[in-house]
């Protein structure tokens, strides 16, 4: 048997639901707690893999996509797979008629996504190999990040706390009106200084006349990119068109599947590409998308916002494909990311290690997360 073949005996969900004392704002809602759904998978050689299924929204979700976890797992369970990439592409076609049957794009997507990474880390620690190691000889030693998930109320001041724990780098959420998005930025800037990297996201909140008229008005800031200023599926055109006017790079890829990828890389429009490894693809789609990226001049910057696993995944596809972009790190408080990854990634001088531990690095200390679990199941060969 290959190091990269395995037979999967049994498949466990982990559905965990954390309180927030301070809710998290964006444009399209508020986070009140923070969900998370682990997967971890066994072979018939006793190694495990973790892996980790979006969650994020609906505040319901994170149940169904657990429970669905196991349902869609009993196709897995043993069988024989070459590699985990054979297992993303075997099984993203066994599912298809599922997903015309049910809409269910997203759930199932996501579900799959996580088996990959769960498949992966698998593989990886069977082998006594750090992910990265396995699918690239870079040997990266360290990863740029970014602070994530700045809310709109008075963001200097969450932002220069950050600045002083060792982030170069930070991302403000945007789409609460022109004026109040505006001063944001503007205020940011002044306190973080001109060397800091200053980047936003609309979450597709604005029409075309007002991405252009935002653009404009934050062009002295030097932003480094706008990311989603539009609808997902707004016309070809108004992409294009905002991308003609902006001197801002216009960022994208946490809301694209599958070709959309391939559209995007065939196109100048996005210059920073930003799959999430949870919401589409895992390790197999997500490499394949960043190697192209990077060959093609952009900037993967893996997209974040989820727990540990998704954060050391994110980061171990980083790791193994270079180029220029950074790593979202979430800075706000966040058992389902400490329960992981603990004291492994310390920030220093906007850089975080790329961990050389077995497979992604870390295992959830499930210990800490027993009082915040909703609901588990398993399903066995």
């Amino acid at each position: 048997m290959s190091k990269l073949s395995f037979n999967l005996v049994s498949i466990e969900a982990f559905c965990i639901r954390v309180p927030v004392k301070m809710p998290i704002k964006v444009a399209f809602g508020t986070f009140r707690d923070r969900p998370m759904v682990l997967l971890r998978v066994v072979d018939d050689q006793g190694a495990e893999g973790w892996g980790e299924v979006w969650a994020n929204w609906p505040s319901s979700g994170a149940e169904h996509r657990a429970r669905l976890s196991i349902d869609l797992g009993e196709r897995l369970v043993g069988r024989h797979f070459d590699s985990p990439e054979k297992m993303f592409q075997l099984l993203s076609q066994e599912l298809e008629v599922l997903v015309l049957q049910t809409l269910e794009v997203g759930p199932i997507a996501q579900v799959l996504a996580g088996f990959d990474i769960a498949c992966w880390d698998l593989v990886a620690r069977r082998s006594n190999q750090a992910l990265h190691s396995l699918i690239s000889d870079r040997g990266a030693k360290q990863v740029p990040v970014y602070v994530t998930g700045i809310n709109p109320d008075q963001p200097e001041i969450f932002a220069a706390a950050r600045q002083a724990e060792g982030f170069r780098a930070f991302k403000l959420k945007t789409g609460f009106g022109h004026a109040l998005d505006v001063r944001n930025l503007e205020a940011m800037r002044e306190v973080l200084g001109p060397k800091a990297e200053l980047t936003c996201d609309s979450n597709q909140n604005l029409d075309l006349p007002a991405a252009i008229a935002f653009v404009e008005a934050v062009a002295p800031l030097k932003i480094g990119w706008f990311e989603e200023p539009l609808r997902v599926d707004a016309p070809v055109s108004d992409w294009a068109e905002l991308a003609r006017v902006s001197s801002t790079p216009l960022a994208g890829g946490e809301n694209f599947h599958g070709a959309q990828f391939d559209q995007a890389l065939g196109s100048s429009v996005l210059q920073v590409i930003q799959p999430d490894i949870t919401k589409w693809g895992g390790v197999s789609g997500n490499l394949r998308v960043a190697r192209l990226a990077v060959s093609a001049g952009k900037r993967y910057c893996p997209h974040y916002f989820g727990g540990g696993v998704s954060l050391l995944a994110s980061l171990q596809v980083l790791a193994a494909v270079g180029g220029e972009g950074l790593l979202e790190f979430d800075a706000h408080p966040n058992l389902g990311r400490e329960a992981v990854v603990g004291d492994l990634l310390p920030v220093i001088e906007g850089c975080v290690p790329v961990p050389t531990g077995p497979g992604l690095g870390a295992v959830p200390d499930l210990a800490m997360l027993a009082g915040h679990q909703t609901w588990t199941g398993r399903v066995q060969a």
